[in-house]
């Protein structure tokens, strides 16, 4: 029977939001994680069968590297040059024969404390427009500047590192992983030339860039590429190859003494530009130099890292082995997580055999610093500023 003053209708609500209360005080029985199509069964198979990563290390270790260094001579050395630069050539999906004219503009020109800022445009080839910052400093010696063709890792580009946030803005301090890189050159006494991968921060599709400014469109691009049979590294390659033709135009620049440096993807570009295209003097090489087993093979990568058929062929430190005797710089973290220390030691290790054939074993350095994936300098920019003006 209702208590008095209590309708059954409310009698029966407030049990049931007292069951509820109740309730509160019990935990959900949780479900067992399922762990997939073989949760149970992993005494009954060799799982590293199934492990595609293991599979694909074991083919690299079977791989055949044709062409990797084993000379003992100079003049052997020279010979594997220009066959596997041949080769890494026609594997990157080859050049354009013609260069047509730049049609460089430019867009405006902005002074700052020790140097001067030109915003600057170019076509690479017919239909390619390339972006990119000269910093010319307006301290020191009078006369052509040694310059270095500046190149940004992933993220929101050029702007990254020649000064400007991500409002539009000019910054005084260096953040970020790549602190500014083109900046700190120009206060060295060189000239820098800092431009704009191909799907980096401008050089986006509209979809792409609707996304934010740190999101690249390397990929359909580089994807999109190894569909033509070329490459996202190649195609960023040739734009080097121009922004070199572009120096050659200017009259306060030095074409004789042309540097390259990059973090991260923008080290990948350095690294090939460097061993495909002999005018670039001296190569500064910041978190990418590797092995493609240690990293690229055994850690999500961009699309934009790939070049099929390379193994075959040779390794990563055999490309780097194409910049010789020109001077090489190398530095990466020793907490890298996605360019494994041990691994960036290794492959400094077999470049610095060829350096060695070469008689030249100081023109190759290298630097392990306390960090993650970041640029340092601390070694490699007083070694690009003495290539540059010795």
């Amino acid at each position: 029977m209702a208590k008095k003053g209590m309708t059954r209708r409310q009698l029966a609500m407030a049990a049931a939001a007292a069951g509820a209360l109740a309730g509160q005080d019990k935990k959900p029985a949780q479900e067992p994680k399922y762990g997939g199509a073989l949760a149970g069964k992993e005494s009954e198979v060799q799982m590293d069968d199934f492990d595609p990563v293991l599979w694909t290390l074991a083919r690299h270790d079977e791989a055949p590297l044709k062409m990797t260094f084993r000379a003992t001579t100079r003049k052997d050395a020279e010979a594997w040059q220009r066959q596997l630069r041949a080769k890494v050539v026609e594997l990157v999906g080859g050049f354009p024969d013609a260069r047509p004219p730049l049609h460089a503009r430019t867009l405006d020109v902005r002074e700052f404390p020790g140097y001067k800022r030109e915003k600057f445009i170019f076509e690479s080839r017919p239909g390619v427009g390339v972006l990119g910052y000269l910093l010319v400093p307006t301290h020191g010696a009078a006369g052509r500047h040694p310059t270095v063709v500046c190149i940004p890792g992933h993220g929101r580009g050029v702007d990254d590192i020649v000064g400007i946030d991500e409002y539009g803005n000019d910054r005084t301090d260096k953040p970020g992983y790549q602190r500014d890189f083109a900046i700190q050159v120009a206060e060295r006494g060189l000239a820098a030339v800092a431009i704009e991968p191909m799907a980096f921060g401008c050089r986006r599709d509209p979809k792409t860039a609707a996304k934010g400014l740190g999101t690249t469109a390397c990929q359909p691009s580089a994807g999109s590429a190894l569909l033509l049979g070329e490459t996202m590294i190649g195609w960023r390659v040739f734009d080097v190859m121009r922004t070199i033709d572009w120096i050659e135009t200017r009259p306060e620049l030095d074409a004789n003494r042309v540097g390259c440096m990059g973090i991260s993807g923008g080290g990948t570009c350095t690294l090939f530009s460097a061993a495909l295209d002999p005018r670039i003097k001296a190569a500064f090489v910041s978190g990418y130099l590797n092995t493609f087993r240690g990293s690229i093979m055994s850690v999500s990568h961009c699309i934009d890292n790939y070049v099929p058929g390379i193994l075959n062929w040779g390794e990563q430190y055999d490309v780097a082995g194409l910049i010789a005797p020109r001077p090489l710089f190398s530095e990466g973290g020793d907490h890298d997580p996605i360019f494994p220390v041990a691994t960036t030691r290794d492959s400094y290790q077999r470049v610095k055999k060829v350096y060695d054939v070469f008689g030249v074993p100081d023109n190759v350095q290298q630097q392990i610093f306390s960090g993650q994936h970041e640029f340092n300098g601390e070694r490699g920019l007083p070694f690009l500023v003495k290539a540059l003006t010795a």
